[in-house]
């Protein structure tokens, strides 16, 4: 099986979503949190502001996409390993410095088809 979290943050500390360092600070703790390692990582900051990183990591991505003029952070954790817990939200939300989360889980079925529902 394979999981995938998608996390909404919002109110998030400016500082913090237009840094590249705290970015990539925190995309370290967050896959170590889910037991993976990083392979190699990608960041690239826009003018006037904003980041969007993004890492392979051993059991799959890692991606951050910010808006700093909104509060704003978009993650995406897709892992094959383990699954990735929600509390991962929860975390992400504490190192954002995060008012506000949103967490959605999509489960990838590997290895069959899945069945149809109509």
């Amino acid at each position: 099986m394979a999981s995938q979290l998608f996390v909404d943050l919002y109110g998030c500390d400016e500082k913090i979503i237009n840094s590249e360092n705290e970015i990539k600070s925190i995309a370290r703790k967050v896959v170590s949190e889910i037991g993976a390692d990083i392979v190699e990582e990608c960041v690239h900051s826009f003018e006037p502001v904003g980041i969007t990183y993004f890492a392979v990591i051993t059991t799959s991505h890692f991606s951050v996409h910010t808006w700093p003029e909104y509060g704003y952070a978009a993650v995406d954790v897709f892992s094959c390993g383990e699954a990735v817990a929600d509390k991962i939200g929860e975390l992400l939300r504490e190192l954002f410095k995060a008012s506000d989360i949103k967490v959605r889980r999509c489960e990838r079925i590997v290895g069959r088809t899945p069945e149809r529902s109509e």
